[in-house]
């Protein structure tokens, strides 16, 4: 519908009063509302925040604010471009969100000046779009992932509609050229909606953007053939632009409820065309056309801070009073600098709020994920370590019947490899879902499925973190080697749950969890390329308070991790586990009990009935802890009077004192297994150095020696593979050999036997391409 004359006034002055106060954030320390002559004083030192991309964002804001009230729609507000914070914090203090989660910032003039003075000062918030923003789901931080995370948000939220600006900086960006397809995942019938708003500015920090200087009819070709119905917003005169993204805002909200309406009551015949719309205005649009004689609205000039010498200069001061003056402040804001009736009541109000949505604090829906007793999907053990079952595909059988039991609220996501991963159990509760073509050759897809396959890393952690952020639960499996691709997307992650601890208002989330198999020690078939375990590593940069690592080495103890791990909140949890056909070592019982430790000593593979230990073999992961038994069953044939100790780890952090992380082992604890003195061989399964690097501060640190994986690899055996790296059962009795005291010299013909073997063994992976039988066949043999 058009707008009349009353409603245009009021969205221009809505608009006005988001640029005033976003303007004020960048450069105001007092002085709020300009009530005197502007000072040096009153401009803050260090000039920071980003002015290009924010009168954009407040417009498109404003406008939604209409459709909200009008529609009665439930919509949260998701900022692509990335410094865009003083938009979403001027919106916010204008609804009253953000007096309400911080009652000190309040909504007069005092409360103006604090706004003022917290932006991108010390102590106070950052640039951008963060998560101590009311309303946001989206860390600014880092570009390319506002469109995925929308989508996220919209998967099991039928009623709901995220609106999600793109940047045209960020439409750049790998991830965000993929997530255009994410359409293609959209189901009309159980999701919301997802209204794209590509923002075309024109630049970026000091270089034009690709979509902007394209022509117009290509850069729409292109968004058509993503699927999408563009409709387009372009100029610069504010009451033309006002009457037509109102025009173009009814059209795209009438076709999305359309499409809805359809597809929920008589079924869609194809894929929906969803509309989106392009917003192409000028960069830093109502700001200095020109300072000292050079343009600055409408070019890179604008995109942080268009005058920076504001505090020295009186001619910049002078610019910047008669820019926010541009704005009639005094008919924005009243005496007491609360804004006027007009203003406030162009925003919707309680949870209507984009500000308050409680969408955009998800851990307040959040429920409990219904989850059956893992213990009833265990594998039934005969003996430690004498039958073999694939790890994965037992968790499946439990993830499936997790998916039955919650049918809006928890999801699978992985690159293409649900099945490879051995998790098609998954597949027997739902099917994939697809709203692309179907062929009568195609396996399980489905519109309304909730396994989610695509082959973008990105994509899969993108939509899992929107949809954990909404409220919801999930799992994210993907070979280990490629899961480095999203190496970036979870720092944000990490780094938005370290903030949110520190904020009340904000209520846990169900945490982020990780399941990477088909990891380094069996990618023998696909090489080199494939190996690489160093995921953990970028982990633990992160702070020890929201992240966890586990490496559960067989079937059961794999189910009591991810049952643990799905139940928690506010982590991001790594799990690593194989899922090639390994050895169970422990009853479900013993799972239950070893898992609750983290860390313990498997009697039934030590020798010395309970006595100090002349060395400690520990180990971490499937493969490590096969060839650590492997060598205490050689080391009991070999010296039958050496008392050995073995030591599996679950979870990592259990290596880390007690100061360093909250699953640390106390010094005592630690040194009850490890003694003082007494060597340590610590079969690893990522790269060596972690190990040293989270036990540094032990005692005894000087007498652990760890083998891991050291960058050799190939297509070749598993046992190969190992033997690669050092990690194999031949050269962990060889470094026993060579740490105990006394043993070296008397043993000399048995370490020499040990090269023999290793060297028997590659010369027959040589000559028959698979290993010997009795390395394939190993079983604990007592």
């Amino acid at each position: 519908m058009a707008l009349d004359h009353g409603e245009l006034r009021r969205v221009d002055a809505y608009w006005r009063a988001a640029n005033y106060l976003s303007v004020g954030q960048i450069y105001l320390l007092d002085n709020p509302l300009l009530r005197e002559e502007l000072r040096p004083e009153h401009i803050k030192p260090r000039l920071l925040g980003h002015w290009g991309t924010t009168p954009g964002l407040n417009f498109c804001y404003a406008h939604l604010n209409r459709v909200i009230r009008e529609r009665d729609l439930d919509m949260v507000y998701v900022m692509g471009p990335g410094h865009g914070g003083p938009a979403a914090v001027a919106n916010a203090w204008l609804e009253g969100g953000y007096t309400e989660v911080y009652p000190h910032i309040t909504r007069d003039e005092e409360g103006m000046r604090r706004l003022f003075r917290q932006f991108s000062f010390p102590g106070g918030v950052p640039s951008h779009v963060a998560p101590e923003t009311p309303g946001s789901i989206h860390e600014g931080g880092e570009l390319g992932y506002s469109l995925v995370h929308a989508f996220g948000a919209a998967f099991d939220n039928p009623d709901l509609v995220v609106s999600c600006v793109v940047g045209d900086g960020e439409a750049e960006t790998g991830p965000l050229a993929g997530s255009w397809h994410s359409n293609k995942f959209l189901d009309p019938v159980r999701d919301g909606a997802v209204l794209p708003i590509l923002h075309l500015n024109g630049y970026k920090i000091a270089n034009p953007t690709v979509l902007a200087r394209i022509p117009e009819e290509e850069l729409l070709k292109q968004l058509e053939g993503f699927g999408y119905r563009p409709l387009v917003v372009a100029g610069d005169d504010p009451v033309y632009m006002h009457r037509r993204m109102a025009q173009v805002l009814d059209e795209a909200l009438e076709e999305i409820a359309r499409i809805q309406r359809v597809a929920r009551s008589s079924g869609l015949e194809g894929r929906p065309v969803w509309p989106m719309v392009v917003l192409r205005s000028p960069k830093g649009w109502t700001g200095p056309r020109e300072v000292d004689g050079v343009a600055v609205e409408g070019t890179w000039r604008s995109h942080q801070v268009p005058m920076g010498q504001v505090r020295a200069n009186a001619e910049h001061r002078r610019m910047l009073q008669e820019w926010m003056r541009s704005y009639r402040p005094e008919e924005l804001f009243g005496g007491s600098g609360a804004p006027v009736a007009e203003v406030r009541e162009w925003a919707p109000a309680g949870a209507r709020r984009m500000s308050a949505n409680p969408h955009a604090n998800g851990g307040s829906l959040l429920r409990d994920l219904v989850v059956p007793d893992f213990r009833e999907y265990g594998v039934r053990v005969s003996g430690n370590g004498k039958q073999s079952s694939e790890a994965t595909r037992v968790l499946g059988h439990f993830l499936r019947d997790v998916l039955r039991r919650n049918p809006d609220s928890f999801r699978i996501m992985g690159p293409d490899e649900t099945a490879s991963n051995r998790l098609a159990p998954v597949l027997e509760a739902s099917d994939k879902v697809w709203q692309a073509q179907v062929l009568a050759s195609d396996e399980h897809l489905g519109r309304h499925g909730r396994v989610m396959e695509v082959l973008s890393e990105h994509l899969c952690q993108g939509w899992l973190e929107g949809y954990l952020l909404t409220g919801r639960h999930g799992l994210f499996n993907c070979y280990e080697a490629f899961v480095h691709i999203v190496d970036a997307m979870f720092n944000q992650h990490a780094k938005w749950l370290k903030v949110t601890r520190g904020l009340p208002w904000r209520r846990p989330i169900a945490s982020l969890n990780y399941l990477l198999t088909s990891h380094v020690w069996r990618q023998d078939h696909n090489g080199f390329t494939h190996q690489d375990p160093g995921f953990l590593d970028v982990v633990l940069n992160k702070p020890a308070e929201v992240v966890r690592v586990y490496l559960p080495p067989d079937a059961n103890t794999l189910l009591s991790v991810a049952d643990h791990c799905l139940r928690s909140r506010d982590y991001v949890n790594v799990v690593v586990a194989g899922k090639q056909p390994a050895l169970d070592f422990l009853s479900v019982e013993e799972a239950v009990a070893h898992c609750t430790r983290g860390i313990g000593i498997w009697e039934w593979a030590s020798t010395g009935a309970g006595e100090d230990p002349d060395v400690v073999l520990a180990c971490a992961g499937d493969v490590p802890t096969l060839e650590t038994l492997a060598a205490a069953d050689l080391l009991r044939q070999l010296f039958p009077e050496l008392r050995v100790r073995v030591v599996n780890v679950v979870d990592l952090m259990r290596l880390q004192p007690p100061s360093a992380h909250p699953h640390g082992l106390p010094d005592a604890e630690y040194e009850a297994l490890f003694p003082v003195g007494t060597p340590v061989v610590f079969a690893f399964h990522g790269y060596p150095w972690l190990v040293h690097r989270l036990a540094y501060r032990r005692a005894g640190h000087g007498d652990l020696h760890v083998r891991g994986y050291r960058e050799e690899g190939t297509t070749t055996t598993p046992f190969d593979m190992v033997m690669l790296n050092d990690l194999d059962r031949f050269h962990l009795v060889m470094d026993v050999i060579d740490r105990v005291a006394g043993l070296g010299g008397r043993a000399a013909g048995v370490r020499q036997r040990m090269v023999d073997e290793r060297l028997r063994h590659r010369a027959y992976t040589r000559e028959f391409g698979e290993d010997p039988v009795e390395v394939r066949e190993w079983v604990w043999p007592y």
